[in-house]
């Protein structure tokens, strides 16, 4: 028991004196870039899929 105690006292020690938290505007500026990737990333896969659907349309109608 004495073991769990040590842990827990150690966790609330290193996360309240030990880490260093982001700032307000850091969180903000973190945010909108993973903001921006996702949406990068997210219209990439919807071009990748548009186009790969069209050619499917295409190969498939020449065997109509």
């Amino acid at each position: 028991m004495q073991k769990i105690i040590g842990y827990f006292r150690e966790v609330s020690n290193e996360l309240f004196h030990k880490v260093t938290w982001p700032s307000w505007s850091e969180l903000q500026n973190s945010a909108i870039v993973v903001m921006v990737a996702s949406f990068i990333i997210a219209l990439i896969i919807y071009i990748m899929d548009f186009s790969f659907a069209q050619i499917m349309e295409f190969v498939y109608g020449l065997f109509k």
